[in-house]
C-alpha cells in the first residue's frame, strides 16, 4: 500500500490516498485488538534455516490482505511504522517510541521485527526479537524519514522528470460520471488472542516414580545428554561416554548431579530426586523440546536455634548448537526469615571411553584419566593418557561459575574414594556429612570425579544462580577456550537462545511439530529403560529359544536397541511415517536405534502398502540408512518363519502394531498392575539405642590376633582371618575371599557383599559384579527384620548395617558374619559345594533378647546369566518350580549357556517369593532401603519382561534363647534336569553340613 509513496506524490481525497489512510488506520486498530505495537508487512520471523539464517516472508492484517490465515501470525515490522510517517506521522512517531521504549531497537537502528506467534516462542515468552537488519527495509525506512523532514525530495524529483509529467493526471484520478455499487461480502478470519493460543507441549512429572524413568533427549548432533525425570542420565560425546552410566530401569542413579547443603542445619539434599532421594515439599521435572527443568522445594530444621530454612531451586540442563558442552543452570532462592549459608556441590564420575569398555571393566578403564585442577579458571580438565602410539584423546571440563550472591571460595575433588567414602553411595557421600572444603586432589587417581563445591550467603528472598558448564575439546587449547568463553555469564546466556533456536531448525528439518517430539521422546524412554508395557507378550517372550545369531540372517546385527512395527493396512499409514519421523529424530539426538518394520500386508502382485513404506524411508533423512546398523529394516512377514518371528518380537524394546491404535494411544496403554502386596502394620515401637550391656568388650576378638592393623588380623593358628568392624569402621579397601571349585564360584568381601559365577566368572555371572571399591556395591543380599516393629538389619555390614559391631572371619573356603542387634544375635556362614554349583548361606539366629521374638529372614539376589545386567535383563525369565517351589531362572538368548537354568532356594516351606526387581526395590529404590522390607511378604510375581531378580522370604518364632537356621542356597544346573537334581540333592541343614566338612 505504502511503498508507491516514497518516490510517487499523492493527492487528497483520491483513491490512492484514502486507501493509503484506511489501510494505516486499519493497522493501527489491529495492533490495539492484539494488544501489541502496530505495524505489519512482509519481514524476516523467528524460523531459522539449517544455517541459522532466519526465514522471511509476507505478513499481514485480515482483511487488508487476500492471502488465509493471516491471523495466524502476529509479526510486527518497525520499518512499516517507518512507512507510516508518510500517512500518519504523529501515530507512527507514538508507535516507534512505544518500540524503542520496549527494546526494539539496536546498533543500526530497529531490527528486523518482533514474532508474537505463540507457536515460535519458547515458553513462557510474550515475543520474540529478529535480530537482523534488511538493508532493503531501512532504505525505504530512510527514504519515508526524508519524506516528512526534508520536504518530499524523492517526489518533487518525480515530479520534475518529463515523462512523468506527462501523465501526472492519472494520479490525480479525474471522478467518474457513474458509480458501480458492490456488496462487499468477505469475512474476516476469526483472531485468536495470544493469551489463549495453545501452549507449548511439554511433559510434566511431579513423581519421581513412574513405572519407568521418563527421558528428556539433549543433542546438538555431536554432544548428548540424557536425563531422567528423577536426575539421572547420561553425558555423551560421539561414540564415547563422557559420564558414567548404566541402563537401570528401576534405581535409576547414575548421572551428573549437584547436591544442596544448609550449613546451620546441616541438611543436604538434591536439586532434582536423584542420587539423594529426599522427598521435597513439591517436585517438578519440566521437559520441554530442548531443554530439562526441575523445581522443588525443601524446608531444613535447623537444630542449634537457627530457624528453620525453605528452599527453592530451579535447574535448567540445556546442550549448546554451537560448542560441544552441556550448561546446568541452577537457581536457589532463600525463602527463610533468616540469612542461610548455603553450599552448592556437582558431582559426576568421569569416562571419556566408550561406554562399552567402561561397563566391561570399569576399574581398569579409570586407570588412564589424569585430572588437574585450574583454579584461577575455577575449573576441572581430564584427559586419558594414550595407550598406543598416534593416539590422540580429548580432553573434558567441568567449570563451576556462580553470581548473585556472597560468594566463598571453590573446591574441588577428582577422587571418588575421598568425595564418596567407602561403604557409602552418592546417596549419601562424605563429603556431604563433612563441612570443610574439598580436598582440591588432582592427578592419576584410582578412580576419578568431577565436583566443585562454592558456598553461598543468602539474604531472605535473595536469589543465586550457578552455572555448571561440562564439556569436551579434541585439544587441551580446544577445552581452555571453551572454559574462557563460558566464564562469561553473557555467553552463557546466550546458549538459551541459541538452543531454543537449534530445537526448531530440527523439528523444521524433520517437518515435525513439538507435539510430535514430545510423543517420540516418550518412546525414547522405553527405548533405554526397557519397558513391559510396549513389550511382547508374556507368552512370546517365554516361548523363544534363539539367540541374538538369530538375527544375522535378517541383516540386524542385535547390538543396538530395536523398535518393531508391524502393518498390514495402508490405511494406517501414517503409523510408518511417525515411526521413520522417530527414527530421524532420535538419531539426530545421539540415540542409535534399528528400526524394523514388518508389512503384513499379503498383496500378492500389487505391492502398494511396500511402495509406501519405502517412499517414506526415501523422502527422509534415513534414505541412505536402509539395512544399515542404526538403520530401518523392512521386511515382508510371510518371509520370517515362526521362530524368528518370536525372536524379533522377543528382543524388540517396543512392538508397536496398526492393529492397537494409534502410537499416542499405545503409549498410554499400561497393561494392568498385579495386585498390591499389604504393607508391614508394626505392633510394637522400634527402639533406635540398645541397652548398655548389649555389646561388651569380649565380644570384639581383637585380642590375640597375629599382625592386627586396629581392624583385623590373622589367629594365632593362621587359619582365619578375622576383622571387627566397630560402628563407624570401615576398610580402608575391599578385603576379598574367593570361594570356589573348578566349575562354580563367589567372592565374598568383608562387607559380605560380591557376586557368584558359574563355568566362567566373566561370561556367565549369576548376579552383578560392579568392580566398585569404593561402594563396595552388590547383587546379592541378606536381611532380618523384626516382624512387630518392622525394623530391618543385615547380618552382614552391607547392605544395612546395624549400630553395632560386625564380626567376620575369613578361612580357607568359607566366610563368617557374627553380629548382635536388638537382642539377636546372627550367624552366617557363606561357602560353595566341592562338587557341585551350589552357593550356602548359612543362617543361625539366636533370641537373646528375654522375650519371645517374631522375625524373618529374607535372601536377594539380582539375577545376570552372562556378562553385564544391561545386555541380559530383558532376556532373563523366572518362574517357580511346581515340584520343589525354588525360584528358577534363565536366559535362553545366551549363546553358550541357553539351557542352563539358574536357582534360588530354601528349605522352609512358608516362604514368599518374588522374582520382580522394580517390586522388590521400589523405583529409584536401593539395598539399602528395599520397598519389600516395608510390606507384609513377596507378591509371588514371577515371568517374562520383569527387571529380574530372586527374593524369598521366609518368616519365624523364636522364644528366648532359642534358635534357628536357615539355609539360602544359590546355583545353576546344565539344563534343567540337572537344576531340579540339585535343589534335591542338597536340601536340607545335614547336606548344607556335609558340603562344608567335604
Amino acid at each position: 500500500y505504502l511503498m508507491p509513496l516514497l518516490v510517487m506524490p499523492t493527492y487528497d481525497n483520491t483513491l490512492l490516498d484514502q486507501t493509503c489512510k484506511g489501510a494505516v488506520a486499519r493497522q493501527i486498530a489491529y495492533g490495539q485488538q492484539r494488544g501489541v505495537p502496530w505495524g505489519m508487512s512482509e519481514s524476516g520471523y523467528n524460523t531459522v534455516d539449517v544455517h541459522l539464517n532466519y526465514q522471511y516472508r509476507a505478513f499481514g492484517v485480515p482483511g487488508l490482505g487476500l492471502k488465509r490465515g493471516l491471523a495466524d501470525d502476529l509479526v510486527i515490522a518497525p520499518y512499516a511504522s517507518a512507512l507510516a510517517l508518510m500517512v500518519a506521522p504523529k501515530q507512527a512517531c507514538l508507535n516507534l517510541q512505544r518500540l524503542a521504549a520496549e527494546g526494539f531497537m539496536g546498533r543500526f537502528g530497529f531490527f528486523e521485527a518482533i514474532d508474537y506467534t505463540p507457536a515460535r516462542q519458547r515458553r513462557g515468552q510474550s515475543h520474540v526479537l529478529v535480530r537482523s537488519y534488511m538493508a532493503h527495509h531501512q532504505g525505504m525506512s530512510l527514504l519515508a524519514l526524508a519524506y516528512l523532514v526534508l520536504q518530499r525530495p524523492m517526489q518533487r524529483r518525480f515530479e520534475s522528470e518529463p515523462l512523468f509529467q506527462a501523465i501526472m493526471l492519472l494520479l490525480q484520478e479525474r471522478i467518474p460520471r457513474t458509480t458501480a455499487l458492490f456488496t462487499h461480502t468477505a469475512q474476516l478470519a476469526a483472531v485468536r488472542s495470544p493469551s489463549v493460543a495453545a501452549e507449548t507441549p511439554i511433559r510434566v512429572f511431579r513423581r519421581p516414580d513412574t513405572p519407568v524413568p521418563e527421558v528428556q533427549l539433549l543433542s546438538n548432533g555431536r554432544y548428548h545428554v540424557m536425563v531422567t525425570h528423577a536426575g539421572g542420565g547420561y553425558s555423551r560425546w560421539k561414540d564415547l561416554a563422557v559420564t558414567r552410566w548404566r541402563e537401570d530401569r528401576t534405581c535409576d542413579h547414575w548421572g551428573t548431579f549437584c547436591y544442596v547443603r544448609d550449613a546451620q542445619s546441616a541438611a543436604f539434599w538434591s536439586t532434582a530426586y536423584q542420587p539423594t532421594r529426599k522427598h521435597p515439599e513439591h517436585y517438578e521435572a519440566i521437559f520441554s523440546e530442548g531443554r530439562a527443568e526441575f523445581r522443588r522445594r525443601d524446608s531444613v530444621t535447623a537444630g542449634d536455634g537457627a530457624g528453620d530454612g525453605q528452599f527453592e531451586t530451579h535447574t535448567e540442563i540445556i546442550v549448546s548448537p554451537e560448542d560441544d558442552i552441556e550448561l546446568r543452570r541452577v537457581r536457589i532462592t532463600n525463602r527463610s526469615r533468616q540469612r542461610r549459608v548455603i553450599d552448592v556441590t556437582s558431582y559426576a564420575e568421569v569416562v571419556i571411553a566408550p561406554p562399552a569398555a567402561d561397563a566391561l571393566h570399569p576399574a581398569f578403564s579409570n586407570l588412564f584419566v589424569q585430572t588437574e585442577i585450574l583454579r584461577e579458571r575455577c575449573a576441572i580438565l581430564c584427559t586419558r593418557r594414550p595407550r598406543s602410539l598416534g593416539e590422540q584423546a580429548p580432553w573434558m571440563f567441568h567449570l563451576m561459575t556462580a553470581h548473585g550472591a556472597d560468594i566463598g571460595e571453590l573446591s574441588y575433588e577428582t577422587d571418588r574414594l575421598r568425595f564418596i567414602g567407602r561403604g557409602r553411595s552418592a546417596a549419601a557421600p562424605l563429603a556431604m556429612s563433612d563441612p570443610a572444603a574439598l580436598s582440591c586432589g588432582e592427578g592419576s587417581v584410582l578412580d576419578p570425579i568431577v565436583a566443585i563445591r562454592c558456598s553461598l550467603a543468602l539474604d531472605p528472598e535473595q536469589m543465586a544462580t550457578i552455572d555448571m558448564v561440562s564439556g569436551i575439546g579434541n585439544s587441551r587449547d580446544m577445552a581452555l577456550s571453551l572454559i574462557e568463553k563460558y566464564q562469561d555469564r553473557h555467553l552463557s546466556d546466550r546458549v538459551f537462545d541459541l538452543t531454543w533456536t537449534h530445537s526448531q531448525v530440527v523439528l523444521r528439518q524433520l517437518n515435525a511439530s513439538e507435539a510430535d517430539a514430545q510423543l517420540y521422546a516418550r518412546l525414547a524412554s522405553s527405548i533405554i529403560y526397557a519397558n513391559g508395557s510396549l513389550r511382547a507378550d508374556a507368552a512370546v517372550l517365554t516361548t523363544n529359544r534363539r539367540g541374538q545369531s538369530g538375527l544375522w540372517g535378517y541383516g540386524i546385527s542385535g547390538d543396538l536397541p530395536i523398535v518393531l512395527l508391524q502393518i498390514g493396512d495402508a490405511a494406517n499409514i501414517d503409523l510408518v511415517r511417525q515411526l521413520v519421523q522417530a527414527h530421524a529424530y532420535w538419531r539426530l539426538k545421539g540415540l542409535a536405534v534399528d528400526l524394523v518394520i514388518w508389512n503384513e500386508d499379503h498383496a500378492g502382485y500389487r505391492q502398494r502398502l511396500q511402495e509406501q513404506i519405502m517412499g517414506f524411508i526415501a523422502s527422509g533423512i534415513a534414505a541412505s540408512l536402509i539395512d544399515r546398523p542404526g538403520g530401518i529394516f523392512v521386511r515382508p512377514a510371510e518371509q520370517i518363519s515362526s521362530e524368528d518371528r518370536v525372536l524379533v518380537q522377543s528382543v524388540a524394546r517396543a512392538v508397536i502394531s496398526d492393529g492397537r491404535g494409534t502410537l499416542a494411544e499405545q503409549l498410554d496403554y499400561h497393561r494392568l498392575a498385579e495386585p498390591r502386596v499389604p504393607r508391614l502394620t508394626a505392633s510394637r515401637t522400634h527402639r533406635s539405642e540398645e541397652p548398655p550391656d548389649t555389646t561388651r568388650a569380649d565380644e570384639t576378638p581383637r585380642r590375640n590376633l597375629e599382625l592386627f592393623n586396629g581392624l583385623g588380623g590373622f589367629t594365632p593358628d593362621g587359619r582365619e582371618y578375622v576383622i571387627t568392624l566397630a560402628p563407624g569402621e570401615v576398610t580402608p579397601a575391599p578385603w576379598v575371599n574367593v570361594l570356589a571349585n573348578p566349575t562354580f564360584g563367589t567372592i565374598v568381601s568383608e562387607n559380605g557383599v560380591g557376586y557368584t559365577w558359574g563355568e566362567n566368572a566373566h561370561e556367565f555371572r549369576l548376579t552383578p559384579w560392579h568392580n566398585d571399591p569404593v561402594c563396595d556395591a552388590s547383587g546379592e543380599a541378606l536381611y532380618l527384620r523384626d516382624e512387630e516393629t518392622g525394623h530391618f538389619w543385615s547380618p552382614t555390614p552391607l547392605p544395612v548395617r546395624a549400630a553395632a559391631p560386625y564380626v567376620s572371619r575369613h578361612g580357607f573356603g568359607y566366610s563368617v558374619f557374627e553380629h548382635r542387634s536388638g537382642g539377636i544375635r546372627s550367624e552366617l556362614w557363606i561357602y560353595v559345594a566341592i562338587d557341585a554349583a551350589v552357593k550356602f548361606s548359612v543362617l543361625k539366629v539366636r533370641n537373646e533378647s528375654g522375650r519371645p521374638r517374631k522375625l524373618s529372614a529374607t535372601g536377594y539376589v539380582d539375577w545376570v546369566l552372562g556378562d553385564l545386567p544391561a545386555k541380559t535383563a530383558m532376556h532373563v525369565t523366572t518362574e517357580i518350580d511346581p515340584r520343589s517351589g525354588a525360584l528358577f531362572a534363565r536366559n535362553a538368548y545366551s549363546a553358550e549357556f541357553a539351557d542352563r537354568l539358574a536357582f534360588f532356594d530354601v528349605d522352609d516351606p512358608r516362604r514368599s517369593l518374588s522374582g520382580d526387581r522394580t517390586e522388590f526395590l521400589g523405583r529409584n529404590g536401593t539395598l539399602k532401603d528395599p520397598a519389600a522390607m516395608r510390606r507384609a511378604y513377596l507378591s509371588g510375581r514371577v515371568g517374562p519382561g520383569l527387571d529380574p531378580c530372586g527374593a524369598i522370604q521366609v518368616g519365624f518364632e523364636l522364644a528366648d534363647a532359642d534358635e534357628i537356621e536357615i539355609v539360602f542356597r544359590l546355583g545353576v544346573g546344565h539344563n534343567a534336569d540337572d537344576a531340579g537334581t540339585l535343589v534335591q540333592r542338597f536340601r536340607g541343614s545335614l547336606a548344607a553340613r556335609s558340603a562344608l566338612e567335604a
